[in-house]
C-alpha cells in the first residue's frame, strides 16, 4: 500500500491568526501569488504594463518556490499541494501572448518552473493544478472551446516546464465536465489536447449537472477524481466507500494512487442547529437552507461525522482538502484524525465522539 496523503490548495495561511492584517499580508504574501488586471494594463503604456507583468511573474515563481519549500518540511503524509492557476496572468489571452513569447521571459519561466519541479521531486511532493470553472471543454460554443483549450494548455505548459507530463498521471490537472455538450463535447475535443495535457487531465464530478456517473463514461480517456462533497449535493446522499462506482473510479487511475476532493459546507450551519458531531442529512438541511447555500466551503473541517466518513476512503485515496483556511485546515485534520487516536472512528461515522476541529 502506498502512503496516504492529505493536501491543500493554492494559498498559504499563517498559523498566527492574531497578528495584524499588515503582518499577515507580509508573511502570507511571500508565499502567495499576485496578479494584475487587463484594465490597468490598458491604462498605461505597453512598456509600463510589461514591466509590471514581469514583476508579478517573478514574484509568483519565487512565491511558489517558497510554498514548495514549506510543504517539503511537512510530514511526508502532508506533502501534497495544488499549485495556483494564477502564476502567469493572462498567459492564454491573445493580447498578452507576445509578452510570454519574448525569449527573455520564456527563459525566466523555464528556469523558474524547472526549479519548482526539482524541489517537488526531491521532497516527494504530489502536485496538481485545477483550472477554473471557465475552462469549459464541453461547451457548444466554438469560441469558448478554443479559449478553454488554450487555458488548459497553459497549465500543460507549466507542467511541462516543471519536468512533468511525460507519462500517465505523473501530475494531475483536474477539470469538471462542463458545457451543454458534456461527455460528448469532451470526446470531440480530446484529439486537440497535447500529449502532456492528455497525460495529466482528470475529470471531477460536480454538484449541479455532471455527477459521478457522467465522469465514469470517460474512464477510457482519463481518471476520475471523486469529490465526495459534490457527490453528496448532486445525489442527496453520501456515496458509500464500498459503492461499486468507487472501485471503478480507482480502476480509472490504472495503478496510480487515486485522488479525491473533500470539503464541507459552511460552519454557519452550526448556528442553525446542526451540531459538529451530527450527520448532515440533506432532507433536514433543505428545510432551512437552499442547495446553493451548501456549495461554499467551510474554513475548517468542522463536522466530525463527515470527517470520519472521509477517513474511510483514506486507505485507498489521497485527499485534497478544499477549505478556506487552506493548510491550516489540513494541519488541524491531520493532527486530530491521523496523528491522534483513530480508535473511536474505527467502526465508521456512527462511533464519532463529540469532538470537532
Amino acid at each position: 500500500m502506498t502512503l496516504a496523503r492529505i493536501g491543500f490548495a493554492c494559498q498559504y495561511r499563517h498559523h498566527q491568526r492574531d497578528l495584524s492584517l499588515k503582518e499577515l499580508k507580509a508573511l502570507e504574501g511571500a508565499l502567495n501569488p499576485r496578479t494584475t488586471t487587463l484594465r490597468w494594463m490598458d491604462s498605461v503604456t505597453a512598456q509600463v504594463a510589461g514591466e509590471k507583468l514581469r514583476q508579478v511573474v517573478e514574484h509568483n515563481l519565487q512565491a511558489q518556490k517558497r510554498l514548495l519549500d514549506y510543504v517539503a518540511q511537512l510530514p511526508l503524509a502532508r506533502r501534497m499541494l495544488r499549485l495556483s492557476s494564477d502564476l502567469l496572468p493572462f498567459y492564454s489571452h491573445p493580447r498578452v501572448a507576445a509578452f510570454y513569447r519574448d525569449p527573455d521571459v520564456a527563459s525566466l519561466l523555464e528556469r523558474g518552473f524547472a526549479v519548482m519541479g526539482e524541489v517537488a521531486r526531491q521532497a516527494d511532493i504530489r502536485l496538481s493544478f485545477h483550472p477554473g470553472q471557465y475552462c469549459v471543454l464541453g461547451s457548444d460554443r466554438p469560441e469558448v472551446v478554443d479559449n478553454s483549450l488554450a487555458e488548459f494548455e497553459y497549465h500543460a505548459d507549466m507542467i511541462r516546464m516543471m519536468g512533468y507530463g511525460a507519462c500517465f498521471q505523473d501530475f494531475k490537472c483536474n477539470v469538471h465536465i462542463a458545457g451543454r455538450l458534456g461527455v460528448d463535447g469532451i470526446r470531440s475535443v480530446w484529439p486537440r489536447l497535447s500529449q502532456v495535457a492528455r497525460n495529466c487531465i482528470t475529470f471531477e464530478n460536480e454538484e449541479k449537472i455532471y455527477g459521478v456517473d457522467d465522469c465514469l463514461q470517460l474512464t477510457d480517456l482519463a481518471p476520475v477524481v471523486l469529490d465526495i462533497h459534490h457527490c453528496w449535493i448532486n445525489e442527496n446522499d453520501y456515496i458509500a466507500p464500498d459503492d461499486p462506482r468507487v472501485a471503478r473510479i480507482i480502476d480509472s487511475w490504472r495503478g496510480v494512487r487515486p485522488v479525491m476532493h473533500y470539503s464541507q459546507p459552511s460552519e454557519s450551519l452550526e448556528q442553525l442547529g446542526f451540531a459538529a458531531w451530527q450527520k448532515l442529512e440533506m432532507d433536514a438541511l433543505l428545510r432551512v437552507v437552499s442547495k446553493r447555500d451548501l456549495y461554499g466551503h467551510s474554513a475548517r473541517m468542522w463536522n466530525a461525522w463527515t470527517n470520519a466518513y472521509a477517513l474511510r476512503f483514506l486507505d485507498r485515496f489521497d485527499i485534497m482538502f478544499e477549505a478556506k483556511d487552506k493548510n491550516l485546515a489540513a494541519e488541524a485534520f491531520y493532527q486530530q484524525y491521523v496523528v491522534g487516536d483513530l480508535q473511536h472512528v474505527a467502526d465508521g461515522p456512527s462511533s464519532v465522539h463529540r469532538g470537532e476541529l
